[in-house]
């Protein structure tokens, strides 16, 4: 069984499915107290099966997370994309940056083009965005992707807030 990750290209970025060799690059990020906000920190094993989860989001659900990375080098950077999980209320878009390519727009730029994948190729044009109240990063970049502040939601024990994007024009 395979399913084929569209991939995704802005001016900066290509947005593609998880791979194998992306093991390192994020077992680097997983390792930093700034990952908290996404399940980190986690030690390699953790971090592998991590990485077996966002694979198998895209085989049983049809979508799922891309990896982002450069397109100028190919580095992976970060990830972005559409999660499911059975505790969710609804499919959330999720996004992550790795620290050293902060502060350039990068985050904005894959939000915005998974967002709108995610209506094109998979019809999720309501989606949003769960945010732990420490996240001020995340929260601004909810915000300057569209999404307002509709209310709480609390998973694994944690209260998060729920930001609605607006809504996307999807597949023609």
């Amino acid at each position: 069984m395979s399913v084929d990750v569209p991939v995704i290209e802005t001016d900066r970025l290509i947005l593609r499915g998880p791979r194998l060799e992306d093991l390192d690059p994020l077992c680097g990020f997983y390792a930093e107290e700034r990952s908290k906000f996404v399940g980190g920190p986690l030690d390699r094993g953790e971090v592998w099966r991590l990485l077996m989860r966002s694979a198998g989001h895209w085989q049983l659900r049809g979508y799922g997370v891309w990896h982002v990375t450069l397109r100028d080098s190919g580095a992976l950077i970060g990830h972005a994309g559409i999660l499911h999980h059975i505790e969710w209320p609804e499919p959330e878009l999720g996004y992550g940056i790795f620290a050293a390519h902060e502060g350039k727009g990068l985050a904005h730029e894959a939000a915005e083009a998974a967002r709108d994948a995610a209506a094109r190729f998979f019809g999720l044009t309501r989606l949003i965005s769960l945010v732990d109240p420490l996240n001020d990063r995340s929260r601004a970049l909810a915000l300057r992707l569209g999404a307002h502040h509709e209310g709480e939601e609390t998973i694994f024990g944690q209260t998060l807030h729920v930001y609605r994007h607006p809504e996307q024009r999807g597949a023609a």
